[in-house]
């Protein structure tokens, strides 16, 4: 009952965070970019701004509900007098995902911190440059998040 909560936990909160990422990368981003730069920026930050806020949370719970589930499996290998002998699609699952939060961090706490910046200070060059820098690494975390996804549903169906 506990692991399929928290499996749920982890699937929602994944869910969340790439589907956040293609609806601003394919959607919000494409629709916006007839507008003037400040009222662009103004409106790309503040979706930005609360998206990353759920981001935070999906992030700290995909973790969370991740790391305890691969301690439960560690526990039962351990009672049956086995090692944990790790599927390749939870390696590939953890290092990526991992990746992508390092990147993720990277881009709330630097790029955006920048971004919040330029735009207080109507520096609409600056923040274009620094909303071009983030949706290239939203981009990249994009892939990532696809590559765990199918590499995810490929070792479950083997």
């Amino acid at each position: 009952m506990i692991y399929a909560a928290l499996k749920s936990i982890h699937l929602l909160s994944i869910i969340v965070w790439l589907g956040g990422m293609v609806f601003a990368h394919f959607f919000l981003r494409p629709a916006v970019a007839s507008l003037a730069p400040p009222q662009r920026l103004r409106l790309m930050h503040e979706v930005l701004r609360r998206f990353f806020q759920a981001v935070l949370l999906s992030s700290g719970l995909a973790v969370l509900s991740g790391a305890w589930m691969l301690g439960r499996s560690e526990r039962q290998s351990m009672l049956w007098g086995a090692h944990l002998n790790l599927p390749l699609e939870w390696l590939v699952m953890a290092v990526l995902g991992a990746l992508m939060l390092v990147i993720f961090l990277f881009i709330r706490f630097a790029l955006f911190t920048r971004l919040t910046r330029a735009v207080a200070g109507a520096d609409w060059p600056a923040g274009a440059d620094l909303l071009a820098r983030i949706r290239r690494w939203v981009a990249v975390n994009l892939c990532l998040g696809t590559v765990i996804v199918i590499v995810t549903l490929a070792g479950v169906s083997s």
